[in-house]
């Protein structure tokens, strides 16, 4: 803590006590307002200047400003600022008091008129003011200044205070799970929960986090994602089902990525990855008309709009377009590293055939996928969870949803047969053994309930954080989320 912090503290801990010290309570246990800035703003924005009205309102709110030792006071909550006017002509007393002791940051309850003032402010004349939440600490002046931004980070509710930018991205990031979550209702999706916890690592293809309980002497996975326990729920006849929750990756930090994330899933019986490819761009669409009250987004410059139909293409083609690279045309992984080596990407630490193609298309073609396209077909060695394509065997029924050039979605006609997802873990775990430790553990459970029989099914993920830095414009990961994972403070 700097001396100039420190000087500040103390002088606002004095406030504090003498606050105190004459019987008035700063923390009370309530308070109840009845108006909000915004609203006030608009019932009477046609009010003349000069003006007053015998209508009386309680506001609440944070200091933001104080002039003229407390005569104005700027105002501010949740929904905007307003003016306080404090005057000892309205105030009593023991309230105009109060005053000396007020510090930008507080947290008052000011009761009163409204009216104009002959300069033209909307205000309320106060006719009963109290601080109901001293604050302790002075509020920065440019906290949104490039040398701050990993304090705007750090102390989240700083910068929420102090940028109305942030604080709009975090709402319409509460809004857009909130229209998701509508668009699954309104389509007969039932909202399901399911273990954070897991015995066994599966659902997806990345690295753990590691926990022990200590009760049961196991360890468990923070789950990397939802799916098997809601292909489960499908086998227990819940046709149409979808979660919204926290996965946890033990991976790479940077602008699209974070530790923990808000991650969506949902699975529909009796419908293919076709039917997924209706879904992603309906969902799109849907919230972003819901949210921002229109299908037309801005990223980086590049108008997209969400309404016209996505693009579909194989992820080989969109690498041959790109290369000139056809790696149809190889089948062992040499020929393939060697190939990928012929386009200028270095492959030699892949494994399969299908993670060369993955990398040379992460490398080549991802950054360019700027207007909505749907990356069809993947290489069947990377994705274990989803049926062999009924055209071509070295390929699977999944597809990504890219916009903006980012992935912000992914489906798959879910793999049904037993057998042959008995198959797919064990050469997982060849990987596994191979060194690949985000490659998949062979889950006996998972296998048991297909054997019950697991209808034909749909299958869909999005990042919802990424789906958010879409339709808010935001620059990076951490904007979206209200308190991102930052590396230990020195």
């Amino acid at each position: 803590m700097s001396n100039e912090t420190n000087i500040h503290r103390e002088s606002r801990l004095n406030k504090l006590h003498d606050l105190q010290e004459k019987g008035y309570n700063p923390y009370p246990y309530c308070f109840k307002p009845n108006a909000k800035a915004a609203n006030l703003q608009e019932k009477y924005k046609d009010l003349e200047a000069g003006a007053d009205t015998e209508d009386r309102v309680t506001i609440a709110g944070r200091a933001m400003a104080v002039r003229n030792n407390g005569m104005f006071i700027d105002v501010k909550d949740m929904s905007g600022k307003i003016q306080a006017f404090c005057h000892k002509n309205h105030l009593p007393e023991e309230d105009l008091a109060l005053l000396k002791d007020l510090d930008v940051g507080d947290i008052v309850g000011i009761s009163g008129y409204v009216r104009r003032t002959p300069r033209g402010e909307l205000s309320i004349a106060a006719e009963h003011f109290d601080i109901i939440s001293k604050s302790l600490q002075a509020l920065p002046e440019k906290f949104h200044g490039l040398t701050d931004i990993d304090a705007r980070y750090r102390q989240r509710y700083v910068d929420f205070i102090m940028n109305d930018d942030s604080k709009e991205i975090y709402r319409k990031r509460c809004e857009i799970i909130s229209a998701v979550r509508r668009y699954f209702e309104e389509n007969d999706f039932l909202e399901v929960e399911t273990p954070m916890l897991h015995p066994i690592m599966g659902g997806a293809s990345a690295k753990p986090f590691i926990t022990h309980h200590n009760t049961l002497d196991m360890d468990l996975y923070l789950r990397i994602a939802p799916e098997l326990y809601l292909k489960k729920l499908v086998v227990g006849g819940f046709d149409r089902v979808f979660e919204i929750g926290r996965n946890f990756r033990n991976e790479g930090i940077d602008k699209t990525h974070n530790p923990e994330f808000t991650a969506l899933e949902a699975y529909q019986a009796y419908a293919d990855y076709n039917d997924m490819a209706e879904l992603i761009p309906n969902l799109l669409r849907y919230v972003a008309q819901k949210v921002l009250g229109t299908t037309i987004i801005n990223v980086n410059g590049n108008e997209i709009d969400l309404s016209k139909p996505f693009a579909r293409k194989s992820m080989i083609d969109l690498v041959k377009e790109a290369t000139g690279a056809d790696f149809l045309s190889v089948e062992t992984l040499e020929d393939a590293i060697a190939l990928a080596k012929s386009v200028g990407v270095d492959a030699s630490a892949c494994i399969s055939w299908g993670k060369v193609i993955s990398e040379v298309f992460d490398a080549k073609v991802e950054p360019n996928l700027i207007q909505p396209v749907l990356v069809m077909d993947m290489p069947r060695d990377i994705s274990p969870l989803a049926k062999t394509h009924r055209s071509n065997p070295r390929l699977v029924e999944h597809f990504d949803a890219y916009v903006g050039g980012m992935e912000v979605g992914c489906a798959y006609s879910e793999l049904s047969n037993p057998l042959e997802q008995r198959e797919r873990f064990e050469a997982q775990s060849k990987d596994r053994e191979k060194g690949d430790d985000e490659a998949q553990m062979l889950d006996e459970d998972f296998i048991n309930a297909l054997e019950n029989a697991f209808p034909p099914t749909g299958g869909m993920g999005m990042g919802l954080d990424r789906l958010a830095i879409l339709l808010t414009g935001a620059e990076t990961i951490r904007d979206v989320i209200a308190f991102p994972t930052l590396r230990k403070k020195d």
